[in-house]
């Protein structure tokens, strides 16, 4: 973000009030659940190894990290699920719905699932808009040079397609998450409730990622209309 004074930035506002509330959320549905015992106490690594194994998975591997604050990942290139401890060791409702959700992850790049095949195509360019098309737009800007400017709007908007399509993705892995722990028999019926809770709260941090995202493009296109006129 640049230039608080400009006054293009009341676009990003939405966004911004968004993200703090869904990151409040999170932490606060993660935190609540992360005290409440599943029923059949296994634990989050348990949980994820065995829906890993059902869906014919052995070899991915999952590997207890340091990270902390849901920092928990599936890294496809390496075929590596990673848990932080609060959620690996923990036999927690908030611990089982993230390594399910991670494990979905797995399952999707396992099954082909179009929208990741689709994100995973377009993250190298993605990562250089989001490195860099501010940096250029603003070189831009500075010297009133448009095409640095139309640049800089390009590489950001795949950035933007980016986020749209990692909605579906997330979402869809948290699905998938809910339905594993059900058929798996790690949650009974009354404990979906609370471990949806986890994953939609986790969801509104994606949502509120995509809402700056296309917010700040609008942002540039605002900014660059100006300078055009």
């Amino acid at each position: 973000m640049y230039f608080l004074g400009d006054p293009t930035f009341v676009l990003i506002i939405p966004a911004l009030i968004l993200a703090f509330y869904a990151q409040a959320k999170v932490s606060s549905a993660f935190n609540r659940y992360s005290r409440v015992r599943s029923q059949r106490g296994v634990t989050g690594a348990e949980a994820a190894r065995g829906i890993l194994n059902e869906a014919g998975l052995q070899d991915v591997a999952i590997e207890r990290t340091s990270g902390r604050g849901l920092s928990d990942h599936y890294d496809p290139r390496q075929r590596v699920l990673r848990l932080s401890p609060d959620v690996y060791d923990r036999p927690s409702l908030a611990a089982l719905g993230v390594a399910a959700h991670e494990a979905g992850h797995a399952v999707q790049h396992n099954v082909g699932y179009a929208p990741l095949r689709l994100r995973n195509s377009i993250l190298p360019v993605a990562q250089i808009g989001s490195q860099g098309a501010f940096i250029l737009f603003l070189l831009g800007l500075f010297i009133n040079a448009l095409p640095l400017m139309d640049l800089g709007i390009i590489l950001f908007a795949a950035a933007v397609v980016f986020q749209i399509v990692t909605l579906p993705v997330e979402y869809n892995a948290s699905n998938r998450a809910i339905a594993l722990l059900q058929s798996g028999g790690y949650i009974t019926e009354s404990e979906v409730g609370p471990t949806r809770a986890v994953l939609s709260a986790a969801g509104l941090t994606y949502l509120a990622a995509t809402l700056m995202a296309v917010l700040q493009l609008v942002r540039l296109l605002a900014l660059r209309s100006e300078r055009r006129d």
